[in-house]
């Protein structure tokens, strides 16, 4: 492949670097270090102002992603988000595009499910305090309560950085005595939290139900987990557990690099989409990389992911893809991730709905 860049395709935490008329893109790497926004605009301003990227790429979380918006928009500078999952951030500008998710695709979804299929007829709600927890449980709401369920109450439960003190929220959710507490967290340690604080306070054996997005769920942390796991039901687009050709040869290659105990996530997954997306970029513009012109090579692109096959919104610039029903369960001394449902082909439902901030 040969391409012609006036700058260099990059990354928000990586940014490629064309050094010449070759295959090789060696890239920038620069680190949001925190959940707040505020380091991610400014390193974001450096790498547009001072290294000229032509394309930014990554944003795990989603006030970063937020915050950039405003310099994608000016500089005219795409950008493809890789994680943050907010539903409305690619109506913050032109130039956003993203290949992950949004918190709709599985709340809303789940909220469905729970109501129809679980038996729940009442549900309380627990989310981290910003942005994509509040967009996950109004989600939930609205699917749940739309198929007759009654969400009775929402309880924010601290922020992304530090893992709180879940008990008192749990403890205040299982006095209402639901048959569903919905749960969105950060994956990582707060997930590992909410597994093991769900079953100290012996919530399951009060009839409770715990659900959520698959962020609970997260691959990496699972086997930490232990048998309080076992029967978790989520949403989610993604689980190293998946038996397709194209997930078990990314799979493969990923312990080959990485070694043998390592698995790959839905972060990984994303960011080998996400390389995709971008090198289709590059090559349907010649190098020559604008926010119009990267935006229109990424609309209906289409992809065969280890997730399953993705594609781009063309009106929304939004990830269409499908969204499976995850269930933990135990084979021999391993926790695994059964899929007992796949929804096909499933676009922002915020969006499709116009929903505050997705309607604008």
């Amino acid at each position: 492949m040969a391409t012609r860049s006036r700058k260099a395709p990059c990354c928000t935490t990586t940014c490629t670097r064309q050094t010449s008329a070759a295959t090789r893109l060696p890239y920038i790497k620069r680190d949001s270090k925190n959940p707040g926004g505020s380091v991610s605009k400014a390193v974001t301003q450096e790498l547009i102002v001072r290294e000229k990227v032509d394309l930014l790429t990554g944003y795990v979380y989603s006030p970063n992603a937020i915050s950039i918006a405003p310099l994608a928009t000016k500089a005219d500078t795409p950008v493809v988000i890789m994680n943050a999952g907010t539903a409305w951030i690619t109506n913050l500008s032109p130039n956003i595009a993203r290949v992950s998710f949004t918190m709709w695709q599985s709340g809303y979804i789940m909220g469905e499910y729970a109501a129809n299929k679980m038996g729940c007829k009442q549900a309380v709600s627990g989310y981290t305090n910003y942005p994509p927890g509040k967009d996950s449980v109004a989600a939930f709401k609205r699917g749940f309560e739309e198929a007759g369920g009654k969400v009775v109450d929402e309880i924010p439960m601290g922020g992304p950085r530090d893992v709180p003190d879940f008990s008192p929220f749990f403890q205040r959710a299982k006095d209402q005595k639901p048959n569903c507490f919905y749960i969105f967290v950060p994956a990582g340690n707060h997930a590992t939290a909410i597994v093991r604080t769900f079953d100290e306070l012996g919530m399951k054996d009060a009839g409770i139900s715990l659900i959520g997005p698959g962020d609970l769920t997260q691959d990496t942390k699972l086997q930490q987990m232990g048998a309080a796991a076992v029967g978790l039901s989520t949403m989610h687009h993604y689980a190293a557990d998946y038996k397709t050709p194209e997930n078990e040869a990314f799979v493969a290659a990923w312990k080959k690099a990485y070694g043998e105990e390592s698995t790959p996530d839905f972060l990984g997954v994303q960011g080998y989409d996400g390389m995709a997306a971008i090198f289709h970029v590059i090559n349907t513009v010649k190098g020559d990389i604008t926010g119009s012109s990267a935006m229109e090579a990424l609309k209906g692109w289409s992809f065969n992911s280890p997730r399953g096959p993705i594609s781009i919104d063309p009106e929304t610039r939004e990830i269409v893809q499908n969204i499976y029903l995850h269930e933990v369960a135990k084979e021999g001394d391993r926790l695994m991730i059964r899929v007992n449902h796949t929804y096909e082909a499933v676009k922002d439902q915020c969006k499709a709905f116009k929903i505050g901030k997705c309607g604008k």
